[in-house]
């Protein structure tokens, strides 16, 4: 049987970390942080059950929420270009900072690759 990403990079606890890290970017990023609640710990928290899931960690994301359905989820929220680059750039550095390691790390950033870029909502000048 083939380990899934999950169980490659230590389950759950990799995958706080990961949200931890990833928030705290967001937290310090100009462009980002007027996109988020005051409130981060609702989103944190979906993040860390949805990403788990996607990686193998469980359905406890859906049980909850439903699909996933993220371009739907996000709409509300303007994200262009610039909006992709800064989360892109935050998630691929604490993929790095919580030390995943090859293969799982070149799965996971292709994957944030395709779906930063599918978030897209808006045209920027």
């Amino acid at each position: 049987m083939d380990q899934t990403i999950f169980d490659m990079v230590g389950g759950e606890p990799t995958f706080r970390r990961l949200v931890d890290v990833f928030y705290t970017k967001v937290e310090a990023d100009p462009v980002l942080r007027p996109l988020f609640p005051d409130d981060l710990e609702p989103g944190k928290h979906y993040q860390y059950l949805f990403l788990m899931q996607l990686f193998g960690g469980g359905t406890i994301y859906s049980e909850q929420r439903g699909h996933p359905r993220l371009r739907m989820r996000h709409m509300p929220f303007p994200i262009g270009q610039a909006e992709r680059d800064h989360w892109l750039t935050h998630m691929l550095a604490a993929v790095d900072e919580v030390g995943i390691t090859d293969p799982a790390r070149a799965q996971m950033r292709e994957y944030f690759e395709r779906a930063a870029t599918h978030m897209i909502n808006v045209e920027q000048p």
